[in-house]
């Protein structure tokens, strides 16, 4: 049917005022996000302790959003170039990154990055922490965090400390179980958690602060002897073994910790639906009872809480690694 005029006129001015309104909307909400899959990079190989809680995540993330969250491993440089390509990917949502320990210790180990391990992210959300362990070799006399004190102080060469690298976290738990102790303990970096544990167990090595779901099954077996955690609280898997804390070490609190973030500039609206999203996922005992089982300690709250954590991080590693003298290998 041909318009008249003045409905043709009525016509047009509707779809003026509709143009106006959509055009008034905020980008995200003319298109919603997510429409397409998720990437989640992961800045190690897979199988580790972070690539394995980054999958767990992705999955119950990737049911919450409505989309899939698929985990991508960009090992290299510890982390650093998975780091740098999510620093450099669209501020769009669809990319996000598993920022971890590694990253507040990376600010200062190394001289130069091609990222800002702050400015270049946008926080989102912690996700989880996981203690270590000061576990040693079953020939030595040492059973508790004083004997480990004596031992080292007695001997003249002091006591040896195996870790996965220097500028790792495990390294750098016992530089500052060094610092506070003032021990002679020599540090023997390996590349990787797996040949430390090895030459531990060998005995070429005398002992070493690991993740704990690499040395839990060694103590388990009685193949390592657990002396302490590392975290301010004792472990439900090892409820028996005490904190360095209350071994004589107060304040000693030191987790390998993971964490969700975005390229800096990535909208506030996108920034509060993945966290809302995030602590629903933590907050799921199928998900929490997983985590319990890698001794891991789910971590929900606030984008603003994750900043102001990963800032003391980066201040407290830059004073251990300059103490220590560590350097990016």
């Amino acid at each position: 049917m041909k318009l008249t005029a003045p409905s043709s006129r009525r016509h047009w001015l509707a779809l003026a005022a509709s143009l106006a309104c959509a055009a008034a909307l905020p980008a995200h909400a003319q298109t919603a996000w997510p429409n397409k899959p998720v990437k989640l990079v992961v800045g190690y190989a897979a199988g580790g302790a972070t690539d394995v809680i980054a999958r767990l995540v992705a999955v119950k993330l990737g049911e919450q959003l409505g989309q899939p969250v698929v985990v991508d491993n960009r090992a290299g440089a510890n982390s650093n170039v998975g780091a740098e390509m999510v620093a450099r990917s669209p501020a769009d949502g669809y990319t996000l990154y598993v920022y971890t320990i590694a990253n507040t210790i990376n600010a200062s180990l190394y001289s130069k990055l091609g990222y800002d391990p702050q400015k270049d992210f946008e926080p989102i959300g912690m996700i989880a922490k996981i203690p270590n362990i000061l576990v040693v070799n079953n020939n030595l006399p040492i059973k508790s965090v004083a004997d480990y004190l004596r031992f080292a102080k007695e001997s003249k060469d002091g006591i040896t400390f195996a870790s996965s690298g220097s500028g790792s976290s495990i390294h750098l738990s016992g530089e500052m179980f060094k610092m506070q102790t003032q021990l002679n303990m020599l540090h023997v970096p390996y590349r990787g958690s797996a040949p430390a544990v090895t030459d531990l167990l060998g005995g070429q090595v005398q002992s070493m602060f690991d993740n704990t779901p690499s040395a839990l099954p060694h103590v388990q077996g009685g193949r390592l002897r657990a002396i302490a955690i590392t975290s301010a609280q004792r472990s439900p898997l090892l409820p028996d073994v005490p904190t360095v804390a209350e071994s004589g070490i107060p304040g000693f609190d030191v987790q390998s910790w993971f964490a969700l973030a975005a390229p800096a500039g990535t909208p506030k609206a996108i920034i509060d639906r993945v966290n809302a999203d995030l602590n629903k996922v933590l907050n799921a005992p199928d998900l929490r009872q997983r985590f319990k089982d890698l001794a891991a300690t789910p971590e929900p709250g606030t984008p603003e809480q994750m900043r102001t954590f990963t800032s003391a991080e980066v201040k407290r590693w830059r004073d251990v690694v300059k103490a220590s003298g560590a350097k990016a290998e």
